[in-house]
């Protein structure tokens, strides 16, 4: 099997809470390879979270090896951490994190603001077009007040892709979108999986873990199970088939 784009050995995290020592994460071994779909689930305090954090390299681990597409995350300096979130790394949040007074297109280009190699014509353009695969590109110019929330969960995502990144990181992206617009949302995940992105899934919700391929379950810090999805749901048929009920 080709390298993994992520792989974790020995990875353990610990917080000091007092004169107690809580281990959120306990000597985690896990590989995810190029192209994979993978859902991270657990109760709350299960480790998903820091997890997730590590991955986004948000965070370090107290122990243990994280290496990212062939690079060893601990190794790098504080600049080429940041270079390497930028070019390499996609993130989707449970509460979007646009700027409200923002068009959606602007909001889209925050992540090119530093990159001195994009011009503003070829930001725009890529700002565009990441938009579009979105379904958003008539909504460019909507400020995210002027959005549903299924929308801007959308402008989140093409913000997420407009660097062409190797690996989205999705905590909770459907958290706070109701069941049709939860379907709509997955559907862009599968469809951007199908293009050789690697995505990995943080959320609590069963349902939403059987559109994904893989689902990696927590528990106080480590891996419970790590299985296949049998038959993973096909969002964009669901979302065909709620429209035609509608």
């Amino acid at each position: 099997m080709s390298q993994a784009m992520i792989s974790l050995r020995g990875i353990s995290k610990a917080y000091s809470m007092g004169d107690t020592t809580l281990w959120a994460l306990d000597n985690i071994d896990l590989d995810i390879h190029k192209g994979e779909f993978v859902a991270v689930m657990g109760a709350s305090g299960s480790g998903k979270s820091t997890l997730m954090n590590i991955l986004g390299c948000l965070d370090v681990p107290t122990r243990g090896v994280y290496s990212l597409d062939g690079a060893e995350v601990q190794s790098l300096s504080r600049n080429e951490l940041a270079d390497l979130r930028n070019r390499k790394l996609g993130f989707v949040f449970q509460s979007f994190n646009l700027l409200p007074r923002t068009a959606a297109i602007e909001n889209v280009e925050l992540p090119m603001l530093y990159n001195h190699r994009v011009t503003p014509h070829e930001s725009r353009q890529r700002a565009l077009a990441a938009l579009d695969a979105v379904g958003l590109a008539d909504r460019a110019h909507h400020y995210s007040n002027q959005l549903s929330g299924g929308q801007q969960q959308r402008v989140a995502i093409a913000r997420s892709i407009v660097n062409d990144p190797v690996l989205m990181l999705a905590d909770e992206p459907t958290g706070n979108l109701d069941t049709r617009t939860s379907v709509e949302v997955m559907a862009i995940f599968q469809g951007l999986n199908s293009r050789g992105i690697t995505v990995v899934l943080v959320t609590h919700e069963q349902d939403i873990a059987q559109y994904t391929k893989r689902n990696v379950v927590f528990r106080d810090g480590k891996i419970l199970s790590d299985s296949p999805v049998a038959s993973p749901r096909n969002a964009a048929s669901e979302l065909a088939a709620i429209k035609a009920r509608s």
